[in-house]
């Protein structure tokens, strides 16, 4: 059994927004700021377990791991 929840994080370029997956507890949402998703999420996780997730019940806190990634991209003065 998890024992923990993992939260996957992306940049989408195309819409300028942070992207926040997690298939523990089955959530998906977007902020312009990592700040603000990581708030959001923690929000949405807190009100998933109280309405009917008993998975967590007995631990005082649940760990929930946030794995970022973004990509950029550095032009290389030596390719012509």
């Amino acid at each position: 059994m998890n024992r923990s929840i993992i939260v996957k994080v992306d940049w989408d370029e195309e819409a300028k927004v942070w992207v926040a997956i997690s298939d523990d507890i089955g959530i998906a949402t977007e902020a312009d700021t990592q700040e603000a998703l990581e708030k959001k999420v923690l929000g949405m996780i807190r009100e998933l377990l109280e309405l009917e997730d008993e998975t967590y019940s007995d631990l005082p806190e649940i760990p929930v791991h946030f794995f970022a990634q973004k990509l950029d991209r550095v032009r290389n003065p030596h390719f012509r």
